[in-house]
């Protein structure tokens, strides 16, 4: 897939409507605000887009909830001297547990889940996946929550990991099928938002450890009320109705695109699906299709956008970011956690207004470009003598401004492009192998990061993350594909043309 490539139109309802309304913004303004109110839908997606995105919510929640109470639980297990079981140390004498097993047991269970839920996602529907995904869940933190021993504590992180392995493969998944094509953009980046609000929301729970040092138990029993809504509120959601019409419940297709987009657009969408149908009546792809000539090209795209989001850097980043800001000078835990956390709600909250003005490729090369200039200036900042009386404030400006970048482009794009751009008969597969790509870039850098960093210096692997930003760049503009503005059915036609 060149980066040449265009999204051509549809001669379906959907294409022809988006087209006299354009015109009609050129022509006359009144034109407009005739469309505007024939656009106007008795549907309501937004409280489905909500429901879902307490998967994403879980996710950024459970990802920042072992963070705080680290310190806490080590002490209370037994652990707090275990450094194989704990993780290297950053700083042995400052005693900074910053990465733990426990951490890196939530990451390899997030990938099994990963690919789990694209799976079950095929199999059975997507709700239904979601109503599902509850069970390791709310059986992982139960048993974190009254873990008395490593190994329970450990087993309880990989099946909350499986848990949100299985989320973040199907909230993207869901929330791109049930959408609007106008606002699909705005509704996609609330996943990444909604990771924001979770890790913002694991900081606010810690709150209470220093004068309850066994509260870290109650912070992992908690999210049970997430999960156990996000099942409920999925038992009344309406499926996918690209599902159902690929399933050939045509009847139970048009149902649920009246409760999304309401009674008027049934004909609309099911011309789209139609028209999408003739194209291509094949049945479901298995694994082994993804890496077929067909579509090696596009799933590579998807892996390789996650791993230019891992290893350009950001997961080292939040991680570490205390340590970090500790090495500057700064000592307070909470102000850099809450620095971190607050860029990325920002970051995340403009890049829903910008998603479908911008478009998704031009978000990526500008996140991926701040990116690599914010990591310059954290390389510099720790290697350049020159620098050193000002080094506190550049290290919380360079990673303040890294955050921003990522959350506006890096961060919530991938999750949303991916399932616009692979076809129906692989999207759910293909959307699982891309975030296994992203699980396992993810526990690698948690794990060996610190050695990385011991060995050859914080500067120089902030260098090399930087390098990373810049083939990010090079690599979006030459093979990723704009799509904001096209229904999914468009894009699916689009780039399956000889042409692309």
């Amino acid at each position: 897939m060149a980066g040449s490539v265009t999204v051509q139109s549809v001669n379906g309802s959907s294409a022809k409507n988006r087209s006299l309304r354009a015109q009609a913004s050129e022509d006359d303004p009144e034109d407009l605000e005739t469309a505007k109110i024939q656009a106007k839908s008795s549907g309501n997606v937004y409280p489905y887009v909500g429901i879902a995105c307490l998967g994403a919510f879980l996710f950024g929640y459970h990802l920042g909830v072992v963070n705080g109470a680290l310190e806490y639980l080590s002490k209370d297990l037994g652990i707090a001297e275990n450094t194989v079981l704990q993780g290297k140390l950053f700083k042995v004498g400052a005693n900074e547990h910053t990465i733990s097993w426990v951490v890196s047991a939530l990451l390899a269970g997030a990938t099994v889940g990963s690919f789990t839920g694209g799976l079950l996602a095929d199999k059975i529907g997507r709700t239904k996946t979601f109503m599902l995904d509850v069970i390791p869940l709310a059986a992982g933190v139960f048993l974190s929550g009254i873990a008395k021993s490593v190994e329970t504590m450990i087993l309880g992180r990989v099946l909350t990991g499986v848990g949100i392995g299985i989320s973040s493969a199907i909230v993207p998944l869901y929330i791109s099928e049930i959408s609007p094509t106008e606002i699909r953009g705005t509704l996609g980046s609330v996943n990444q938002l909604s990771i924001c609000i979770g890790i913002l929301a694991a900081l606010v729970a810690g709150l209470p450890l220093a004068g309850n040092p066994l509260w870290w138990r109650t912070m992992f029993t908690i999210a049970l009320v997430p999960s156990v809504l996000l099942a409920v509120g999925m038992a009344f959601s309406p499926e996918s109705p690209r599902w159902l019409y690929q399933q050939g419940r045509i009847a139970e297709a048009e149902v649920s695109i009246k409760r999304l987009f309401g009674k008027e657009r049934v004909t609309e969408v099911m011309g789209d699906l139609d028209a999408a149908g003739r194209d291509s009546s094949e049945p479901e792809a298995g694994w082994l299709d993804l890496f077929s000539n067909r579509y090696r090209k596009v799933v590579s795209v998807g892996a390789a956008l996650f791993l230019f989001q891992q290893f350009a850097g950001i997961n080292a980043v939040v991680y570490y970011s205390t340590s970090v800001f500790r090495t500057a000078g700064i000592k307070s835990d909470v102000a850099a956690s809450a620095l971190v956390g607050v860029a990325n709600v920002i970051g995340s909250t403009v890049a829903i207004s910008l998603m479908d003005k911008q478009g998704r490729k031009s978000l990526l090369i500008t996140s991926f470009a701040g990116m690599g200039a914010s990591m310059l200036l954290l390389s510099l900042t720790f290697s350049w003598k020159a620098l050193a009386p000002y080094s506190g404030t550049l290290a919380v400006l360079g990673t303040v401004l890294y955050v921003l970048s990522f959350s506006l482009g890096a961060g919530p794009v991938p999750a949303l492009l991916l399932p616009e751009i692979f076809a129906s008969r692989i999207r759910a597969k293909a959307m699982a192998l891309s975030l296994g790509t992203h699980w396992i870039a993810n526990f690698v850098i948690g794990l060996y990061f610190l050695s990385v960093v011991n060995r050859f210096s914080l500067s120089t692997v902030y260098l090399g993350f930087g390098s990373v930003c810049v083939l990010a760049v090079m690599y979006v503009s030459g093979n990723v594909v704009e799509t904001k503005g096209r229904s999914l059915e468009e894009i699916e036609l689009a780039l399956s043309s000889p042409a692309s």
